[in-house]
Parts: structure tokens; sequence; C-alpha cells
């Protein structure tokens, strides 16, 4: 991946701010000379692999009330982090590649981390959902906030889109195809 690395922002209740900038197969250095000063700054990336300089790049700086933090991510996949803000436990949920992080929201400790087998597509959570959802391409999981597993489906087709849709998550698979899961239980719904 060449070119300029890419920047998106996101705010979140409580005063939350997120900047997510990311490049391709060894950009780090392009995407940290986006760097911002001020608060800390954690490298995640050997949580992937040993030698993750030379993979795809993610910094992300998180600035809130108490103070900003900021944190270094890598992926072997060229990839966009997507964050939610679970409110109830305090927890910034990062998906990136193949790797979902929680951090603490205000001050950046990581609490959790979970690898997948397949690349992430959506991270979901709802105030009447105990658990975040995390749907790779053929797996969904759900992770309660101390970092277990409460259920996890393999699904018999790739998964390209995931949302929590009336109370159920709906999935949509390459080939087209709908299903609908209870995303507090993982059986399937009508």
């Amino acid at each position: 991946m060449t070119g300029e690395p890419r920047v998106a922002v996101a705010s979140y209740p409580g005063g939350i701010r997120v900047r997510s900038a990311w490049g391709g197969s060894g950009q780090g250095p392009a995407v940290f000379a986006l760097s911002e000063v001020g608060g800390s700054l954690v490298e995640q990336g050997g949580l992937v692999s040993a030698d993750y300089e030379r993979l795809c790049r993610a910094e992300l700086r998180i600035e809130t009330p108490a103070g900003p933090w900021a944190v270094r991510l890598a992926s072997p996949i060229f990839d966009e982090p997507s964050a939610f803000l679970w409110d109830e436990p305090g927890l910034l949920v990062v998906g990136y590649g193949f790797m979902t992080y929680a951090f603490a929201a205000r001050a950046g400790e990581l609490r959790w981390s979970h690898r997948s087998h397949t690349p992430l597509v959506a991270i979901l959570g709802s105030s009447r959902v105990p658990h975040v959802l995390v749907q790779a391409e053929i797996e969904t999981f759900a992770i309660d906030q101390d970092g277990e597993v409460v259920w996890r489906i393999a699904h018999s087709d790739v998964v390209t889109e995931a949302a929590l849709v009336g109370g159920r998550l709906v999935l949509t698979s390459f080939a087209g195809q709908l299903s609908a899961l209870d995303p507090r239980t993982g059986r399937p719904t009508a």
C-alpha cells in the first residue's frame, strides 16, 4: 500500500474524541509522523507479531477529560481501525485487522485483547446486551467486559456486513443471504 496515511476522527459521549491514522505495510514512519504531542503512548504491535514494524500500522490518539493517551497497533492486512465506546464498563473497544482490543477509555490501559482467525467486519454493542459483539468474516464472538468469550458461532459463508436491528444481530453473507441471531445468546431468530 502506497500513498499518504489516512486519518479519521470520531467523537463519543463523555467528551471522548478518537483520532485514527493508519497506513499500509511498512508505512509506520509516515503514520507516526502525524502523531500529536502530549499524553502517554503505548506500542501494542507486539501482540500481533514480533516483526510488527513491517506490517500495516495504525495510531489512535484518544482525548478525554482526564487527559490524552495514544496507542500504536499493527495488522497483517490493510484495514481501517474501528472503535466502540462501551459505556457501562468504561472501555474503548477497538478492532483492527484480526484483533480486538479493550482499553480503559479514560486512561488507556489495555484490559484485554482477542485474536480472530479471520479479518474483523464489525464491533457492535448496546446497553441492552451485557457483552460486546465481535463479527469476523466467518465467526461471531460475544465477549464480556473481562475479555472472556461468552459464546461463539462459526458461519458457513463469509459475513460481509453485521448490524444490530430491532433487537437482533443481522448478518449478510457474501452470497447475499440474511440471517438473524439473538445478540444475548447467539441463537438464530426468525
